[in-house]
């Protein structure tokens, strides 16, 4: 991602449709959807952008949410085989249920759902791949606009899928702007 798309990505207060140089041609944005969701307000707002552009192009939108590995679930913990496999059936079903919540959401407001994907592992990686495999027009992605030191820090899901996309990302972020949020202070402002 280059340095000026790189900075508006984190400093637009709209979203922002990146189209890489060498991708996918930019007039064959009406492919396949892909909506990376994670329940975060951002992740809202994605939502309500991919069941617009569903609507709107005839595009079949494809959800996935990426759940943290098995070390990563149980943290530091240790569980006996039982409680291990109970603890994950238990946080898959969570995650379809979630899934299917999301789903119904593009659906109620006019987009149309082609499948949902229930990845496991680093979701940007996991984004990435299920657009290359289903050969996505565009990818819609919430981000929570991190500061820039806690982006150095841990990194950023919706800058690596903008870095490693071969197709349009959308990224969509809260805003000051947003319709029901309260305005920020100049002070809350340049804290990021």
């Amino acid at each position: 991602m280059g340095s000026v798309s790189g900075s508006v990505v984190h400093h637009a207060h709209c979203p922002v449709l990146v189209v890489r140089d060498g991708g996918r041609d930019g007039a064959d944005l009406g492919g396949p959807v892909v909506l990376a969701v994670d329940g975060s307000e951002e992740s809202k707002r994605a939502v309500r952008a991919a069941a617009e552009i569903s609507a709107a192009s005839g595009s079949p939108v494809h959800v996935i949410y990426v759940m943290p590995t098995e070390s990563r679930l149980y943290g530091h913990h240790s569980y006996s085989e039982d409680v291990k496999k109970s603890l994950l059936e238990e946080a898959r079903a969570q995650a379809r249920r979630f899934l299917d919540e999301q789903a119904e959401s593009v659906r109620s407001a006019g987009g149309a759902v082609a499948q949902t994907y229930l990845g496991v592992g680093r979701p940007d990686e996991e984004i990435v791949e299920l657009a290359e495999e289903i050969d996505a027009g565009m990818v819609v992605i919430g981000s929570r606009g991190l500061g820039g030191v806690r982006r150095a820090l841990v990194g950023s899901v919706s800058d690596s899928v903008v870095r490693h996309a071969h197709c349009p990302v959308l990224v969509v972020r809260s805003t000051q702007y947003d319709e029901g949020a309260p305005a920020r202070t100049t002070e809350e402002t340049a804290q990021g």
